[in-house]
């Protein structure tokens, strides 16, 4: 395609054809991302264009359906992908990698395509591949790195090699989403991807499902709260998530609020340090482990909390504070990533600085000490959602990123060979040998 390919005739509002790649997909559903997609395609859809999603099989899903009007071609794991003889990742992906090359290429027999949309490391090399093969632009959206989950610091050769799957795919797409402006910053700095080839796209949310009805919200109320305020929190038990420094909170709040419980939904590999920590500060009878909730059980739980809290150490977006938010929950926000961007001191919530128990614990007396400010700050919130955060708004700035992906896709090609360091001089990318090694395999 040449640079002047199309430059009048691609419009976002017009149909465009997408291949999108995710490592999950309903009915497997491990974390955010896949919702994050589901619900992206379906807008998509909506708007008048065509997905194709091709993800890993789960048992019980058929190869390939069409649901809610996308397009769904699932992967079959090859023999020797589950389980193999080793127990690392990076081989895992290698191999799904090169089945999900197969569905995608099954995909396009049928069909043909715009744009591929990459979400997340996982799919780098079928992305990667796809695109070259098949001549397309490339888009990619990180919703995390490697790095900002371990605050910069990759202790494991793994890390690293993750890390530097992240450099390729970033640097080999055409354009990249990043969900904030904090992630683009990220992106910019360890990636080296001029900022202007980063678009900041939202995540979205579907604020009319998160409203769950007064008698749902009554009994969730009736379950988990005790005879003083309930606080909230939702999410993965990990180190990252900062769920230590709430418990550690409650240590000081349980003294000014009495019958004071917190309600911690959600599971992960730090729960047992949790529980442990929970108990040596003797707040057995204030907190509570309700293991994972689905998303028909959380709005009427995160709506029956006075103050849902989210305070993570690391937060590229911060969907759960939306989620809470159209909920009706009062907010309670670490001011780091995305969450500094969604949460307005005052307005739409509290904050306070990461890793403060303290701090932490003065902005949730805030919300509980003046229920009227509460409530006025929840009503906000709930508004600011609906009119910024839905998914009609998040497809139509992601198909104009397809547009311009388009529009640029012929200077691109050139300015990606051209821009590529040679993995002997790449000082961010220690295991390039073995990158290079993995793009060829693919």
């Amino acid at each position: 395609m040449s640079p002047d390919a199309d430059v009048i005739d691609i419009h976002p509002n017009r149909r465009q054809r997408i291949l999108m790649l995710s490592w999950e997909y309903p009915p497997l559903l491990v974390g955010g991302l896949g919702r994050h997609v589901h619900a992206l395609s379906v807008a998509l859809v909506a708007a008048g264009h065509d997905v194709t999603v091709v993800t890993r099989h789960t048992e019980g899903a058929p190869i390939e359906e069409y649901a809610d009007g996308v397009r769904i071609v699932r992967a079959a794991e090859d023999p020797v992908t589950f389980p193999l003889a080793t127990s690392s990742l990076l081989a895992w992906t290698m191999a799904f990698n090169h089945t999900l090359t197969r569905a995608a290429l099954r995909a396009t027999e049928a069909d043909s395509y715009d744009v591929v949309h990459a979400h997340d490391w996982l799919v780098a090399h079928t992305a990667i591949t796809l695109a070259e093969h098949l001549d397309l632009p490339l888009v990619t959206t990180i919703h995390a790195t490697e790095a900002g989950r371990h605050q910069g610091w990759l202790p494991e050769e793994m890390n690293r090699t993750i890390h530097g799957v992240e450099h390729w795919l970033s640097t080999a797409s055409g354009r990249v989403i990043a969900c904030s402006g904090y992630m683009r910053e990220q992106v910019t700095t360890l990636f080296g991807v001029p900022a202007e080839r980063i678009d900041v796209v939202a995540n979205g949310v579907d604020d009319r499902a998160w409203r769950a009805r007064p008698r749902a919200v009554a009994s969730a109320r009736a379950r988990f709260a005790g005879e003083g305020p309930l606080i909230g929190y939702a999410g993965r038990l990990v180190y990252e998530k900062g769920v230590q420094h709430l418990v550690d909170a409650v240590a000081q709040l349980r003294g000014r609020h009495p019958g004071l419980r917190l309600l911690i939904a959600g599971d992960g590999p730090y729960r047992g340090e949790l529980e442990e920590r929970t108990q040596r500060l003797g707040l057995g009878g204030n907190v509570h482990f309700a293991g994972f909730l689905d998303n028909t059980q959380l709005p009427a739980v995160l709506g029956a909390t006075d103050a849902t809290v989210v305070p993570s150490l690391y937060e590229p977006f911060g969907m759960v504070a939306l989620e809470a938010a159209a909920a009706g929950a009062p907010l309670a926000v670490a001011r780091t990533g995305g969450l500094a961007e969604i949460v307005e001191p005052g307005v739409t919530g509290v904050t306070f600085p990461h890793s403060d128990p303290s701090a932490l614990a003065g902005a949730v007396d805030q919300l509980l000490g003046d229920e009227v400010f509460a409530r006025r700050v929840a009503r906000q919130a709930r508004r600011m959602v609906g009119q910024r955060y839905g998914w009609a708004t998040i497809a139509a700035n992601t198909a104009q990123t397809y547009a311009v992906a388009r529009r640029e896709h012929g200077t691109t090609q050139a300015r990606r060979v051209a821009e590529l360091p040679s993995p002997r001089r790449a000082p961010v990318i220690p295991t390039g040998n073995l990158l290079a090694v993995g793009g060829a395999a693919c």
